[in-house]
C-alpha cells in the first residue's frame, strides 16, 4: 500500500491553484470539472509520478470548521520537505509569502511555517 493522493482544504480553488503552482512551484497534473468544483491535483516538479496534492474545496461545513479551527490554533495543515530550508525561506519571502515561524531547528529537523493565503498554515521541513 502507498499514499497516492493527499488532500488539503482550500477556500478558493483558483486562488489555491495560483499560489501552489506560481509561488510554491508545484505542477498541475489534473484539473477536471466535477459539478461546481474541480478535481485539481498537483505534484512536485521533480516527482511528477509521485504523491498528488488535491486542492479540496472546503464547502462541507465539517471541512470548513476543521480548517478554521486548526488555522486559529496555528496548526499546519500539512508538511512539505525541502532540501535547503534557508534557501526556500528566502525564495518564498521574495515572493511575498508570510511566515509565522522562521526556520527553526527542532531536534533532527529544521522547520518553518507559512500562511498559504487559502486558509492554511503549511510547514516546510529540512531533515
Amino acid at each position: 500500500m502507498k499514499i497516492i493522493v493527499n488532500s488539503i482544504f482550500v477556500q478558493d480553488q483558483d486562488k489555491a491553484l495560483e499560489f501552489y503552482t506560481e509561488t510554491l512551484g508545484f505542477v498541475k497534473k489534473h484539473d477536471i470539472p466535477i459539478g461546481e468544483f474541480r478535481w485539481i491535483a498537483l505534484v512536485s516538479s521533480d516527482e511528477q509520478d509521485g504523491t498528488e496534492l488535491l486542492l479540496e474545496p472546503n464547502e462541507h461545513p465539517a471541512a470548513k470548521e476543521y480548517q478554521q479551527k486548526i488555522f486559529a490554533e496555528g496548526i499546519p495543515a500539512t508538511m512539505f520537505g525541502v532540501a535547503d530550508i534557508n534557501k526556500e525561506y528566502e525564495r518564498l519571502l521574495e515572493k511575498g509569502v508570510k511566515f509565522t515561524i522562521e526556520p527553526t531547528k527542532m531536534g533532527e529537523v529544521t522547520l518553518a511555517v507559512f500562511d498559504d493565503t487559502c486558509g492554511n498554515y503549511i510547514q516546510i521541513v529540512q531533515q
